[in-house]
């Protein structure tokens, strides 16, 4: 399972003319979920997401949860994540894995986020074509994979 996060002043997912989420300060946080994935992945990302120290103390050194901040997630579903470009130029999905397992794994990083967070976790719609819309502070982007587990 590999995620996207981005520190954001601000985020917000349309599908087509209709707003669906949106936050205020906290994580833009983009989901692929591979074949082979397990709850122990989600589990493990779930917690790094709402523990994973990149906001700024009062002494300007990123030393701050999401959580320490009182911010919000906005979890959207990418399967362009898990992309193999190996061979050629055209990306491989292969690896990506289907509605039957990823559905319930993003559904379930979603809930954890949320219950560890002690809010609602914000989403997007599962395959559907999405317009994302943020605005990246700092600009902070991590990339987190369960497999590597840097």
């Amino acid at each position: 399972m590999r995620i996207v996060i981005q520190r954001v002043s601000e985020a917000s997912v349309t599908i087509g003319e209709e707003l669906k989420s949106e936050i205020g300060k906290g994580l833009m946080v983009l989901v692929g979920v591979a074949e082979g994935d397990t709850e122990e992945d989600v589990r493990w990302l779930a917690a790094k997401t709402v523990g994973l120290r990149i906001f700024d103390d009062e002494a300007g050194v990123m030393n701050r949860s999401v959580a320490d901040i009182g911010g919000e997630i906005l979890a959207v579903s990418q399967f362009t994540l898990t992309a193999s470009t190996k061979k050629g130029n055209r990306p491989s999905y292969i690896r990506a894995a289907g509605h039957g397992l990823a559905v319930p794994l993003y559904e379930l990083y979603c809930r954890l986020v949320g219950e560890a967070l002690g809010c609602e976790t914000r989403t997007g719609v599962f395959g559907a074509d999405m317009q994302v819309s943020l605005t990246n502070d700092g600009p902070v982007t991590i990339i987190i994979d369960s497999r590597l587990r840097e």
